[in-house]
Parts: C-alpha cells; structure tokens; sequence
C-alpha cells in the first residue's frame, strides 16, 4: 500500500469538472475565516474553496485530487489530516470543507488542526441530525444516509473535540454551482446524469444495483410527475437548509446555534 493511498484516487477522478465553488459558499467561508492571513486547507481536494486573498498551503492525501488543483492553486502537500506536517501555531487559521467523513481517525485529525493553527478553525460538514431532509436520500438512495450519517460528526462530538464553536446553517442556493451531493435539490433530473454523480463521493460507494434501482425510480417519478407532485414546490424555492453547517472554533466566546430544515 502507498503512504498516502486514499479512496480519492479511485472516486475522485471527475472531481475538478464538477466540484467548483459557489460563490455564496465561498463568502461565508471568508466571512468566517475572519482576518487571518495564512490558512492550511486540510483535506483539500481540488482546492475549489480556498481564498485567494490570503497564503494558503493546501493538504491532501490523494495524488488523484492534488492533480487536478488548477494551476495556480495553492502549493498542496500530500499527507492525511491525522499527521499535519507542520509545526505547532504555523498559520493563522485550518480550514476543512467537507472532509471531515472522509477521516480515519476524526478526533486526532481535529487535533493537529487546533495544534498547527494560532487562531480559528473553520469546517464546513453536514449535520447528522439533518438525516430524513432530503428528498433524494430519504425517498430513493436511504442507503446513502446509512453510509453518511455514522461518519459525519454531530455538532455535540465536534463541540466535544474543539470547544467552544459556533455553528452557522449554510443554505444551498437553487443553482448552487458546486456540485456535491445536496447541490440539485431543486434540479432533480441532474442526479440521473452519470458526469454529475461521479462528483459525488456516496455513489461509487453504495452498490451499483442499488444506485440504478434508485435511479430509475427516480426517472419514472419525473417522467410520471409523481416527484413534481410531492417535491415540485422546490423548483420555486431559492435556497434550502439541508443540514449543511459552517462550524467555526477557536474565535472567543462561542456558540451553538442550529436552524432546522424544511423537512423535504
């Protein structure tokens, strides 16, 4: 086995076309990262979220993904969050933008990011709690809230880790322009394109029988308009709360703050 072999480099072949930020998402992320000045992306990916306004050194362990960075991406180091190679309070601030479930051993990788950075760390994760509301997960692919809802964090277990923290909702535009699993809530025939699902890591990890049954449930739906019937009305919805959460630690005071979801 490779040093640094991850499930990346066999899922994550397609992320740089569809995995883009969305400028929305982007500013609450800056907004969040206050005024530092050097940030570490941890568990990087194609780097779609990191600022350009301040030093940036990205993480990641996947060769596959830190090939597709964009050329003028920030310098990226193969290494895994639980071992960050870096020295104690190097940069101002730690960024980690859905990658958290991603994580073999969360706790100590939640350490080394409060161990390297001088000030706040800055996640953005799904909340478990949030399981259920989500049409495409709750009606046709349960088995990918099987997979995701014991690897991503609860906002108790990452208070747990961090501390203090405040956590802020992060509503997912219509046409949000990043294509992770919540993106086409309100664009429903997206998810029957193949291109679009290989940006997301929950498909090729379920069983191919199970994505095609869901999948052409999922078509008869649209072309019988029974989906229309029951979930149309977010076709008129501008942004939704799907249980996206901005976690931010290490900034003073903090707080925990949860908004609930329409329940989809």
């Amino acid at each position: 086995m490779e040093p640094f072999e991850s499930t990346y480099d066999r899922i994550g072949t397609a992320y740089g076309a569809t995995r883009c930020a969305d400028p929305r998402i982007a500013r609450r992320i800056v907004d969040a990262l206050g005024d530092a000045r050097s940030v570490l992306n941890v568990g990087a990916g194609t780097g779609s979220y990191e600022p350009d306004d301040r030093w940036v050194v990205a993480v990641e362990p996947s060769f596959e993904m830190i090939r597709q960075r964009p050329e003028l991406a920030a310098p990226a180091i193969q290494a895994v969050a639980e071992a960050l190679p870096f020295g104690d309070k190097t940069f101002d601030a730690c960024l980690a933008v859905l990658t958290l479930h991603h994580w073999s051993d969360r706790g100590r990788g939640l350490a080394e990011m409060q161990r390297v950075s001088r000030g706040r760390a800055v996640i953005l994760t799904w909340d478990p709690v949030s399981a259920g509301a989500f049409w495409l997960t709750a009606e046709y692919f349960p088995e990918i809230l099987a997979l995701d809802v014991p690897r991503f964090p609860t906002i108790e277990g990452l208070s747990r880790c961090l501390g203090s923290i405040e956590v802020l909702p992060v509503l997912i535009p219509h046409d949000c322009r990043d294509g992770f699993l919540g993106a086409y809530w309100a664009r429903p025939e997206a998810y029957l394109d193949a291109a679009v699902r290989q940006g997301m890591s929950a498909f090729p990890q379920i069983d191919p029988t199970i994505v095609e049954a869901g999948l052409k449930r999922l078509s008869d739906d649209l072309s019988s308009g029974r989906w229309d019937g029951r979930w149309g009305y977010l076709r008129q919805l501008t942004e939704i709360d799907l249980g996206y959460r901005l976690v931010v630690a290490g900034h003073g005071p903090g707080r925990t703050y949860r908004r609930a979801g329409a329940a989809l």
